[in-house]
């Protein structure tokens, strides 16, 4: 029999799943996902100058900009935009606490490396599976894609391939712009990887949700997120 498995949980438990994820590919530096790759080359930028500045933070500045231009685009500030910087802010902060809880691994020669690449590959793909499942508002680069989508009667499986691509090219640019790098960072043979195999493993990975869990909504709060 299948368990249920709150909507609301999904969120939070996506939200820790994929903030896990993501300090485990920056520690192998294999490369990042061309979703995060241009966030992760500015937080790399600016930390240099400004110890403080952190992944974390580099995430929701980027998603607040992001959603300032999706809004420019439709026309208006909707109510989920707003929802979404939210997600945004909290995740940021996870992930900060993930790259410290992280960096105490021991470990960083090839072996471990490949290991924490591909653990946080899988771990990724079910953190975004879980942010699926749930109807409150995603991270930017989510919305970003479905509300352009949805605006336009756009594909949304080729709008978010357009978008990752566009992200791959801009992070591509950053890394040879920004003073000190002058060559790939970010932005490695991970990043391809990841491209290639990251659709299949997110839907592994929501197949095997959806055959033990049922997903229901515990706090009736679906209509204020839509």
């Amino acid at each position: 029999m299948k368990r249920t498995f709150y909507t609301e949980a999904a969120y939070g438990a996506g939200l820790l799943t994929l903030a896990l994820g993501t300090a485990l590919m920056e520690r192998a530096d294999f490369g990042m996902s061309m979703t995060v790759a241009p966030a992760y080359l500015i937080y790399r930028r600016v930390s240099g100058d400004l110890g403080w500045f952190s992944f974390g933070m580099a995430e929701y500045c980027f998603q607040a900009f992001l959603i300032l231009i999706l809004a420019a685009v439709l026309g208006g500030f909707k109510r989920k935009h707003l929802f979404s910087f939210i997600t945004a802010f909290l995740y940021g902060n996870v992930l900060d606490g993930m790259m410290k809880a992280v960096g105490l691994v021991p470990g960083d020669g090839l072996p471990q490396r490949v290991a924490y690449y591909c653990l946080g590959l899988v771990i990724c793909a079910a953190g975004v599976s879980l942010l699926f499942h749930t109807y409150l508002s995603p991270e930017a680069y989510e919305l970003f894609v479905k509300e352009l989508s949805a605006r336009f009667g756009w594909d949304i499986s080729r709008t978010k391939t357009v978008y990752d691509c566009c992200s791959c090219v801009i992070a591509v640019v950053m890394s040879f712009l920004f003073v000190g790098f002058g060559r790939f960072e970010g932005v490695k043979l991970g990043t391809v990887l990841c491209a290639l195999v990251n659709g299949w493993t997110i839907g592994q990975c929501s197949k095997w949700f959806e055959k033990h869990f049922d997903f229901v909504d515990g706090l009736g709060l679906r209509r204020a997120f839509d």
